[in-house]
C-alpha cells in the first residue's frame, strides 16, 4: 500500500495482494520508520456511511464503509472517494507505469491506458 499526502488530500493505493489482504481481514497497515519514531497509515472497514480518517498516535486510519468495501474488492471498480471536512479522501487500486520505473510493480493492476 502506498500513501500520498498533499495538502489536505490523501490517497491510499493498493496493489492486488493489498486488495486481497483488505478483503479478507477488513484492515490493512502499512509502517514506516522516521529514525525512533513510527508512521503507520492504515485502511479499515467499519459499520458506517461514510469514508472518514482519524490521526491519532502517528497513525492515520482511513475508515472505509463495509459497503463500499465489499463492492470495490470483488469488482474492477477503481477506487472511491470522499470529502471528510477539509480532508480529501481517495482509495484506489494502483495501476503500472506507462513510463520506465525503477519500483517493482508485478503485483500492479494492468494500466487500462495499455489496452487498445
Amino acid at each position: 500500500m502506498k500513501i500520498r499526502i498533499k495538502g489536505n488530500s490523501l490517497r491510499y493505493r493498493l496493489s492486488k495482494t493489498d486488495v486481497e489482504s483488505f478483503f479478507n481481514n477488513g484492515y490493512l497497515e502499512e509502517k514506516t520508520a522516521f529514525g525512533h519514531t513510527m508512521l503507520t497509515y492504515a485502511l479499515q472497514v467499519y459499520d458506517g456511511d461514510r469514508l472518514s480518517a482519524g490521526f491519532e498516535n502517528n497513525k492515520i486510519v482511513v475508515f472505509v464503509p463495509e459497503i463500499i468495501a465489499s463492492n470495490w474488492t470483488k469488482t474492477e471498480r477503481v477506487g472511491f472517494d470522499e470529502t471528510d471536512g477539509a480532508l480529501y479522501l481517495l482509495v484506489e487500486k494502483d495501476f503500472q507505469c506507462l513510463d520506465n520505473t525503477a519500483e517493482d510493480q508485478s503485483d500492479n493492476y494492468p494500466n487500462p491506458s495499455l489496452v487498445c
